[in-house]
């Protein structure tokens, strides 16, 4: 190649680092999620991990992107927000001169997603900020997210309970297969230890490295469960049978996970606590991801709401927080001004 045609690609680099924005502010609110579990997290059956999720309307992280003469980053989470903008606008060759103020951030590391909502929210504020047309799957994939599981994705996308197909050879991010909304009725109790994290990182990796093999037949039966059990009892609002098998697929992977997070629940007051919930009547018992947060499910506020007053006076333990939640009918919300 000679000298004078690399001119129009050096033009095209220069434009872009020149690039506007072309809006003064963007606003992102990305829902936390709820983490069922896996169906099958060695591969057995030709594809790895395959998971099924829901998203959360009470819990989000929201962050606002505007111009600033340099880089400034303010709120919770700013270190790891900063280190996403970094990456990002240097691959994406734009300037970097943005305040970006997180309002509310996703509690980090206790199961609900935080990191995988913190990079989409912050990598579409800034795409729609310049124009740029990124998908929330295309900055998953340039900030490492979904390599196991797909539910974030998804979540931020669609809301709702999603469902995705694991990583197969050619995967870029795990693919949803099943998107289906949660009756409006229906309200997750959720149990938090303030004392602990799950694991992550590093202690995450190993931990799955450490693992023994997932057995052929328990992925071939929780892919049958789900298929043929959970999902159609979401589609025709059966509770029961919806968390009956909530309830098996949790058990079935907390006990898988036990000797990496010391039994099927992180912490054993979050556990006395399910044990309690499920004894009132409340389904689909389990762990979000490594933890420490559980969660049930039950079919009205009111029932959440008078389980919520009952646990709270009745808890013995000082660690512990409750909270109820609702599922979210869409994804992520972005506004532009």
């Amino acid at each position: 190649m000679g000298r004078f045609a690399i001119i129009p690609v050096f033009l095209a680099l220069w434009s872009l680092k020149t690039l506007k924005a072309r809006y003064q502010v963007v606003t992102v609110t990305a829902p936390a999620r709820l983490h069922m579990g896996f169906i099958d997290m060695s591969g057995a059956l030709g594809r790895h991990f395959g998971s099924m999720g829901v998203g959360l309307n009470e819990i989000a992280t929201r962050l606002t992107v505007s111009a600033a003469a340099q880089r400034r980053v303010e709120g919770p989470g700013a270190a790891r927000a900063a280190r996403v903008a970094e990456k990002l606008c240097s691959l994406w060759a734009v300037p970097d001169g943005v305040h970006i103020d997180i309002e509310t951030a996703i509690p980090e590391h206790i199961g609900l997603g935080s990191g995988t909502q913190l990079a989409l929210a912050l990598g579409v504020a800034l795409s729609r900020f310049y124009g740029l047309g990124h998908s929330a799957r295309d900055i998953a994939a340039l900030t490492d997210r979904g390599l196991r599981s797909g539910i974030g994705i998804g979540v931020f996308e669609q809301g709702g309970l999603v469902v995705d197909g694991g990583r197969g050879p050619n995967t870029q991010t795990p693919p949803v297969l099943s998107r289906l909304p949660i009756p409006a009725g229906w309200r997750f109790i959720l149990v938090f230890d303030r004392r602990g994290q799950g694991l992550h990182g590093e202690q995450e990796v190993g931990a799955f490295e450490r693992l023994p093999p997932f057995p052929r037949a328990m992925s071939e039966r929780l892919s049958y469960l789900l298929l043929m059990q959970a999902l159609p009892a979401l589609a025709e609002g059966d509770l029961t049978r919806f968390g009956e098998v909530v309830t098996q697929l949790q058990r079935a992977v907390g006990e898988h996970f036990a000797p990496a997070q010391g039994g099927v629940f992180t912490s054993p007051e979050v556990a006395d606590a399910m044990d309690w919930l499920q004894g009132q009547g409340a389904v689909a018992i389990g762990q979000t991801s490594w933890g420490p947060t559980g969660f049930c499910a039950v079919d009205s506020e009111a029932q959440g709401r008078r389980l919520l007053a009952q646990i709270e006076a009745l808890s013995s333990s000082p660690h512990l927080d409750f909270t109820l939640a609702s599922a979210s009918a869409s994804g992520a919300v972005v506004e532009c001004r």
